[in-house]
């Protein structure tokens, strides 16, 4: 019985793992700045959870995703900033993405690697 277990431990660690999606946050567009040489900036309100450079994003208009890539840049005020937090203003740059409107929503987002649990 218990090589039955450990044979099925070992094939569970043989697995690949497995691409799990994790939001970190939403913010609000409240505002838009066209920025010589930069291009479109988002003025949002983070409503939920964080926004990270780093991370990826996706534009969701009227419900509908509409784009998804790279933060290109997160500012607060004049400072690059590495995260944004629910209930402050911050300026998003969406990398290769321009046609941003008033009152889209960005999802920032992760995509972790998780080790397989079962077979």
């Amino acid at each position: 019985y218990k090589v039955e277990e450990e044979i099925k431990a070992a094939m569970i660690g043989m697995l690949e793992k497995i691409e799990k999606e994790k939001i970190l946050g939403k913010a609000d567009v409240r505002e838009i700045f066209r920025v010589p040489r930069v291009g479109v900036v988002a003025g949002c309100m983070v409503v939920d959870g964080i926004m990270k450079r780093n991370a990826r994003a996706r534009l969701i208009r009227d419900g509908v995703v509409s784009w998804e890539g790279n933060i290109g840049s997160l500012r607060r005020f004049k400072e690059d900033a590495s995260e944004v937090r629910e209930g402050f203003e911050c300026g998003i740059g969406l990398e290769n993405f321009n046609d941003i409107k008033v009152s889209d929503q960005i999802e920032c987002y992760v995509i972790e690697k998780v080790a397989a649990t079962e077979l």
